[in-house]
């Protein structure tokens, strides 16, 4: 279990997070997401034991973190949002230099770099880290972090920048990790992407947590399921008049609704005008959409 109570920071009189509590469980994988300046890398940062909080406690299992950073670093891999790497080494002498830090093995070091190469699909071809594409050094910054094969990771933005191909390879991998029983903390901007593998989401604005749970918690509390009707009608001129707007898309016209009611409603309308239901398709509030409501 991880339990933060009231966690507070500020720096020189300004307050980059008020008050923020929470708790999930082992093995989930955990999203922090809010606008630029939301407070999203500091609470990361506490969370590795790399700053103290003002005020505030944060226990991970039976570490207490601000007493006992030390004792954290020994399970937790670290991704920060920039990748600084020892660009003039290979992926392999580096993970060999972080290997040794962590007090393992040669054989250890060797057993666990081909592993992880392999499973990250980085093949470094005798080049060294410098001459790396970005996706390359992405990769080679988490296989960094997984050397010592920590329990629990706390990526800080792991996709940014990255082609659309290795972030979702990179989203995936990391569901593996989780079902390999490893805790994640993260942040990304690409929404979409923690929508599809966190178990819990936090949301902050100006250092304040203002919502926290699983996604079906989230939708509950910012908006209930809408629904999207796509239709076919010969004379769309005898919809005119009608209170509910239509929008042609996708070879169809569309209509929206908000509700169950205006649903059925709309649907009687459009069948009484000569028109044809072609799908109904259901949605709830997306964490984008969420953001935007929630507002800087």
């Amino acid at each position: 279990m991880i339990t933060a109570k009231n966690i507070v920071k500020k720096f020189d009189g300004f307050t980059a997070l008020d008050g923020i509590s929470f708790e999930f469980d082992e093995g989930e994988i955990f999203g922090i997401i809010g606008h630029n300046g939301a407070g999203k890398t500091t609470l990361l940062k506490i969370m590795s034991g790399l700053i103290a909080p003002t005020s505030g406690s944060l226990q991970v299992n039976d570490i207490d973190v601000i007493k006992d950073p030390l004792t954290l670093k020994g399970m937790l891999g670290y991704l920060p949002e920039e990748s600084r790497l020892y660009e003039t080494m290979t992926v392999e002498n580096y993970l060999a230099f972080f290997g040794e830090i962590y007090g393992l093995s040669s054989q250890t070091i060797n057993e666990r770099s081909r592993q992880l190469l392999a499973v990250l699909s980085l093949e470094s071809n005798g080049k060294k880290i410098g001459e790396f594409s970005k996706g390359m050094k992405r990769k080679a910054a988490i296989a960094r972090s997984l050397i010592h094969n920590p329990k629990l990771l706390v990526y800080d933005e792991a996709t940014s920048g990255l082609d659309p191909m290795t972030s979702r390879f990179i989203a995936d991998y990391l569901r593996t990790l989780k079902r390999d029983g490893k805790t994640i903390i993260l942040s990304a901007h690409n929404l979409y992407q923690i929508e599809a593998i966190c178990d819990k989401v936090m949301i902050l604005r100006r250092g304040q947590m203002v919502a926290f749970g699983s996604m079906h918690q989230l939708r509950s509390q910012f908006g209930s399921l809408t629904y999207t009707i796509f239709f076919s009608i010969q004379d769309p001129s005898k919809l005119l008049g009608h209170s509910k707007t239509y929008q042609q898309e996708e070879g169809f016209y569309i209509c929206h609704a908000e509700n169950m009611k205006t649903l059925n409603e709309s649907t009687g309308l459009i069948t009484e005008a000569g028109g044809r239901i072609e799908k109904i398709e259901s949605r709830y509030p997306s964490l984008e959409e969420m953001l935007v409501k929630i507002g800087k």
